[in-house]
């Protein structure tokens, strides 16, 4: 099947070769025509997907949504990119501008395409009633709010239960690496602190909700993500091996789009996101790269003093200074335009004012800055040669954070990429005074990164890892690292042999074996026979010599899940808390410890806590009664242990298109119900709201054989496409339910035998 269009801003022909799982393969004569096609054929397979991107990161979407998004909108208008354009592009070094516009020609092109043919129009469209928008190249970089940042939220978090309970409930709370006490800054008022200070900054950054609720303000989900290489003295064919899955969170379309960029500058294949041109996570033929979050602390909470008669006044250094306003018009469908005020502090956004405590709050944002647009530098390091190209190219990254992988024929190692904030008098724990006395001093120069390491592989998992860079000199990146378990479980594996391949690689990206619950049923272990009620619970979790694998069909994993947090966590606590708190507030502790249902919850405090606990014999009694709790609680509502108990029947999968959200959604916007396996906690990690239905993992893995790359594969759910019309829309989930790949094919010959259509874009008047 072939189709042609004409396309402006293309200088010669373009062919594009779609293969069978829906990857465009661009063949372009030079790089200025491969990126108008890579914006070309983006919207093409995800307009819808693009549009809201654009509205929602630049506040329009009250535009075609209505009113009840004018405060949404006034948030991410705070939240954006608002420099100097030319010190903006120049950060991101030469040629990114150039790219920018030419990518977003492309995105214009198809839009004018739809104009003249509307049936090309997917179907949200008709069904919210409105027409794409047209992009202007700035907007790839002045937009910043769907990037991950961290750790303005675990600032406000950590101030509220220090405040609140003191330190040793806050080390109950959270794990802080490097250890070491909390030292609230001098002049920090802890009692003006209170959770709905970040609400504006939620909304900003929050994931668009079509259900016509209430503004979402929950806080945005840590992200995570896995990433190794192997050196070639440790597979089987002496060739390296790379492997990724990002985890973010899931739904359709996918947040990833897989594509092929051949010229004669670069010939790059892999995932980007579908708003930015290039490639971040994939290869060129000569490198191979993969990123997970290296999660620095780019923020800081400011709180200021304000003026006791004037609130547009704060306290700064030796007197009063004025907010700066900036008031701006917001379309809104259906009414007229609406105003809406936006002030900002010598620091930043200013996010919440509060006169009656005389105070007010401002978010400051490292990734606010230039050259900090997240993931827009990978068009530079695409491009690179060799490894040490590729090191170099990001010495310029900005944001996120990022722990990036690489290899190439002559070796393989890690950089941690980002700009990470010098804080001369504190180390971004807690809140700070607005005052002055807290001033960041530039940034940090030398990064930690491990090149060709001796073990012959390394491997990342945003767990504390700045100890494994040699000869690095160690500053505070944050005290917020993610629990190493994936890590160790990655680690355990790679270890363990020497001849890695392919195949091998993708397996332990679907690993199900949970860290946790290995490490809870050694500590059962410890319990004795006879404790009233526990027996049936003991003898299923050790049916079968369950070894912690989370798989669909067993009723183990059930069992501890619920177990683990619902009966033993809670009781734990309220064991430790009475040491910690006068026995009235004790409930009140328990609920402030008690993670969001919605949320996954890290798992040290709990297991250190069991391990201690079975020590004694008054400790041991309490986990057996939890244990005999959870079994009963699972018996009362799903009958005696079946088919009801499989761990498939409680944790699944539904990749819903936004417009599922909708009072009367369309039937193709709500996806397939499917079992899933793993946990929060598993190298796949599949972490579950309250209802079960998982809400973040990897939705794109690749693994990429360096050397021999047509053998390198992938995966990316539900499928490329966005359109609920295209055979692509949902082909690729049930192989990513599965663990299974795609071959991620490179060479012409390889991607000619499996070529499905063929798109021909022209020049105007060729």
């Amino acid at each position: 099947m072939e189709h042609g269009h004409v396309v402006d801003g293309l200088t010669a022909p373009v062919e594009v070769v779609y293969d069978r799982w829906g990857v465009p393969h661009v063949r372009a004569h030079d790089a200025d025509d491969a990126f108008v096609a890579q914006g070309f054929t983006a919207a093409r397979d995800r307009l819808f997907q693009l549009d809201l991107w654009r509205r929602r990161g630049l506040g329009l979407l009250s535009e075609v949504l209505g009113e009840r998004y004018l405060e949404r909108d006034r948030a991410a208008r705070l939240f954006l990119y608002r420099g100097d354009m030319d010190t903006e592009w120049a950060a991101y070094g030469a040629g990114v501008r150039r790219t920018a516009e030419l990518f977003t020609s492309g995105i214009n092109a198809y839009v004018a395409l739809t104009e003249r043919e509307p049936a090309l129009l997917g179907p949200e469209f008709a069904e919210l009633g409105f027409t794409p928008a047209r992009w202007a190249p700035e907007d790839l970089a002045r937009i910043r709010s769907h990037g991950l940042h961290a750790n303005v939220e675990k600032e406000l978090a950590r101030a509220l239960t220090l405040r609140d309970f003191g330190p040793g409930v806050e080390d109950l709370r959270a794990v802080r690496e490097p250890e070491g006490p909390l030292r609230v800054p001098e002049g920090l008022d802890l009692d003006v602190l209170h959770p709905e200070v970040l609400d504006v900054y939620r909304l900003a950054c929050a994931p668009l909700d079509l259900s016509g609720a209430a503004p979402c303000t929950t806080p945005p989900e840590p992200d995570g993500s896995n990433n190794w290489v192997i050196g070639a003295e440790r597979t089987a064919t002496g060739r390296p091996i790379l492997a990724n899955d990002p985890h973010r969170v899931v739904g359709a379309p996918a947040l990833r789009y897989v594509t092929h960029l051949s010229c004669p500058e670069f010939d790059v294949i892999g995932a980007g996101e579908p708003a930015l041109p290039g490639v971040s996570i994939g290869h060129n033929g000569h490198v191979a790269f993969g990123l997970t979050i290296f999660p620095i602390d780019q923020e800081d909470l400011y709180v200021y003093q304000l003026h006791p008669d004037d609130p547009g006044r704060y306290r700064h250094r030796d007197g009063w200074r004025e907010l700066e306003t900036v008031t701006e018009r917001v379309p809104v469908r259906g009414g007229p335009d609406r105003e809406v005020r936006l002030d900002f502090t010598v620091h930043g956004p200013l996010v919440r004012s509060d006169p009656e405590r005389n105070a007010a709050f401002a978010v400051r944002a490292a990734w606010l800055g230039p050259g900090m647009a997240p993931y827009l530098g990978s068009v530079q390091y695409m491009r690179a040669r060799d490894s040490q190209e590729f090191r170099d190219a990001l010495r310029v990254w900005g944001a996120p954070g990022e722990n990036q992988v690489y290899a190439d024929a002559e070796g393989f190692g890690w950089i941690a990429a980002g700009r990470v904030p010098v804080r001369p008098n504190w180390d971004g724990s807690l809140p700070v005074p607005g005052d002055g006395s807290h001033e960041w001093a530039g940034f940090h120069g030398r990064m930690p990164s491990a090149h060709r390491p001796g073990q012959g592989w390394f491997a990342s998992a945003n767990e504390h890892n700045t100890q494994r860079a040699p000869g690095w000199e160690p500053f505070t990146v944050t005290r917020d690292w993610a629990a190493p378990l994936r890590y160790e479980r990655i680690a355990e594996e790679l270890s363990a042999r020497s001849d890695w391949t392919v195949e091998d690689a993708c397996r332990l990206q679907g690993d199900h074996r949970s860290p946790v619950a290995r490490a809870a049923l050694s500590v059962l272990d410890a319990l004795p026979d006879g404790f009233p009620g526990t027996a049936p619970a003991l003898e299923l979790l050790r049916a079968g010599g369950w070894d912690g694998t989370m798989a669909v069909d067993l009723p183990q994993p059930t069992l501890f899940e619920h177990w683990f947090a619902h009966r033993l966590r809670p009781a734990l606590l309220r064991a430790r808390l009475p040491e910690l708190v006068s026995s009235d507030r004790v409930d009140a502790a328990v609920a402030a410890l008690t993670p969001d249902p919605d949320r996954a919850a890290d798992p040290r405090v709990p297991l250190r806590l069991l391990a201690e606990a079975v020590l004694s014999e008054q400790g041991r009694a309490l986990v057996a009664r939890s244990l005999g709790a959870a079994h009963r609680d699972l018996c009362e509502r799903l009958g005696p242990p079946g088919p009801a108990w499989h761990w498939g029947e409680h944790h699944f999968a539904r990749l819903d298109h936004p417009l599922a959200a909708l009072p009367d959604p369309p039937p193709w916007a709500r996806g397939r119900r499917i079992a899933r396996p793993g946990s929060a906690d598993t190298v796949d990690l599949t972490a579950a709201d309250a209802s079960g239905r998982q809400y973040h993992g990897a939705s794109f893995r690749i693994v990429v054989d360096v050397g021999a790359w047509d053998e390198s594969v992938a995966v990316n759910a539900p499928g490329q496409s966005g359109d609920p019309r295209s055979p692509h829309h949902d082909d690729l989930t049930e192989p990513w339910a599965r663990g299974r790949h795609f071959p991620l094919l490179y060479s012409r010959a390889a991607v000619d035998r499996h070529r499905a259509s063929t798109l021909h874009l022209l020049p105007p008047a060729w």
